[in-house]
């Protein structure tokens, strides 16, 4: 099996505070640092550091070396990633001193992807090979369309949820990966067994992964049947790659083993390193590093 995140590459831009900024307010930051993020990249460098070998397609700018560089030294094939004459997409995160963040995105060449592009792609790609989606990049009902008619495994995570989420056809998608509150979005209702119900009447086919926050995650598998986690307590730092470092984790395993019991745990403890720890990529454990808190 082949795996491909086709996603966003964001320079993230990350300003410590001791509180997020209000309406009309102007404040000071302690400091600013600048990491390699984008949710697409950051769910390829989780799923390559639980053990996988991982291609990414997407986009940079004039200014996207550093990206380039880093799925270089992190061992992600390339070979579909192209780069504009624009700019790479950013991103603007406030972090507060309890660990929370807001983030603001600007596309930049994560908005210029294409359907040659994906054409492109997916020619490298065929049955049963993984593609893994977010959506923070142009063409996604089309990548999703087109991968399910390849005979793909397709994993989708609906984040940010926006509008464009409505054009999003789920029966081409395999795996949904969801949040509370993208789950209450797509669902239009707020308990988790609700949503998981909702969706799964709309969707038989669907295996879910829901995520809770601090009261864990739950996965309902196309049968109906349910597995729940708690989750790995730690004193968090920045919990901005912990939904990504999660999804390329539990993917990770579920496919590897079909264990969804394990797979959830696995999960959860190495989004709990990465909240443990500053920035995205830097963040993301290996899965030597998780298998010795198992």
């Amino acid at each position: 099996m082949k795996m491909v995140v086709f996603g966003s590459l964001n320079i993230d831009k990350t300003y410590s505070l001791e509180d997020f900024v209000r309406p009309g307010q102007t404040i000071s930051a302690s400091k600013m640092e600048q990491f390699c993020g984008g949710k697409g990249f950051n769910q390829g460098i989780a799923l390559r550091r639980a053990g996988n070998e991982v291609h990414f397609a997407g986009a940079v700018g004039q200014d996207g070396g550093m990206l380039l560089e880093n799925l270089d030294r992190n061992g992600i094939n390339r070979d579909h990633v192209k780069v504009t004459a624009g700019a790479t997409g950013h991103a603007i995160i406030q972090l507060d001193k309890r660990g929370g963040n807001c983030i603001i995105i600007l596309a930049g060449a994560n908005g210029e992807i294409t359907e040659a592009d994906v054409e492109s792609t997916l020619q490298s790609f065929g049955e049963g090979d993984l593609i893994v989606l977010q959506n923070e990049i142009s063409c996604v009902p089309y990548i999703l369309r087109r991968a399910h008619e390849k005979g793909m495994i397709v994993a989708f995570n609906p984040s940010p949820y926006d509008a464009k989420i409505a054009d999003c056809d789920l029966s081409n998608v395999d795996f949904l990966l969801v949040n509370e509150v993208e789950g209450a979005g797509m669902a239009g209702c707020t308990d988790a067994n609700a949503i998981l119900d909702t969706l799964h009447s709309r969707y038989p086919a669907l295996n879910i992964v829901l995520t809770l926050g601090g009261d864990g995650s739950v996965y309902q598998d196309k049968n109906g049947a349910r597995f729940t986690c708690g989750i790995h307590k730690v004193d968090a730092v920045d919990t901005t790659a912990a939904g990504d470092t999660f999804t390329g984790f539990f993917l990770s395993e579920i496919l590897r083993h079909g264990n969804a019991e394990k797979a959830l745990r696995i999960a959860s403890v190495a989004a709990g390193i990465a909240v443990s720890r500053k920035g995205a990529e830097p963040s993301i454990p290996t899965m030597a590093e998780v298998e010795a808190l198992l």
